[in-house]
């Protein structure tokens, strides 16, 4: 009699330990995919649409704008034999190997946020142009200063960053942390410095509006009164600093 009702209780027992024999700790279950967080930067898309067209005071120059934004942009201050150096840049920014007045490299570049990449000299000028990698501490600190520049440069300019040797999560987080929000264009492979013949971080070309080269800058990280400066000097407009 024990014998059948041991025999009776076994599958009892079996169903038992079937419903507390796994723990969750050991066994979790899959998580969902994190969705990708959105970019902090803006898109490219307006990149080859030239500063200030389309608003209400397009075809108006500046009180401080000069001949760089118009079709005579060639004769610029940085033309003059002593425009490679300006009060806020050192001797070492003018050096001879600058492609000055040269039309930017025939590049094209992926976009930050996706899209259509997009060719570097349809990139319309006046422009600023910042290379940057997140682990490159001078380009960290400088970023903030070429965020400011592209808000008040009140359409005048535009600013667009080339990230380089870098990882799209550590060029990420530096947008959301340093609140860099102009349009960013990516080059893994260093071509744009390559086609320059610099390696140098951080580093920034002033493009005039006929897309020409004329000022590159490695002086290190430049604050809000040095790029007032440098683009009054070499672009010919004013912004606040």
């Amino acid at each position: 009699m024990n014998r059948r009702l041991a025999l009776l209780a076994l599958p009892l027992l079996f169903a038992v330990a079937g419903c507390t024999g796994g723990s969750t700790d050991d066994d979790p279950a899959p998580r969902p995919a994190a969705a990708e967080r959105p970019s902090p930067f803006e898109d490219c898309a307006a990149l080859s649409t030239p500063p200030g067209a389309g608003s209400p005071g397009a075809g108006t120059t500046s009180p401080g704008a000069t001949a760089s934004a118009s079709p005579a942009s060639g004769t610029t201050a940085s033309a003059s034999p002593d425009s490679g150096t300006t009060p806020s840049a050192s001797p070492a920014s003018g050096t001879g190997t600058s492609p000055r007045g040269a039309v930017l490299p025939e590049l094209t570049l992926a976009c930050f946020t996706g899209g259509a990449p997009v060719e570097l000299r349809s990139v319309a000028g006046p422009a600023v142009i910042n290379i940057w990698a997140s682990w490159c501490g001078p380009c960290r600190k400088e970023l903030p200063a070429f965020q400011r520049l592209s808000e008040r440069a009140d359409g005048q300019l535009q600013v667009v960053g080339v990230n380089t040797r870098d990882s799209r999560r550590g060029a990420q987080s530096i947008g959301e942390d340093y609140g860099v929000r102009f349009p960013i264009l990516v080059d893994q492979g260093d071509a744009l410095q390559r086609e320059l013949n610099r390696n140098a971080f951080p580093l920034t070309l002033f493009v005039d509006a006929d897309r020409r080269i004329r000022h590159i800058d490695a002086t290190g990280a430049l604050d809000d009164a040095q790029l007032a400066t440098l683009v009054r000097t070499h672009l010919g407009l004013k912004v606040s600093a």
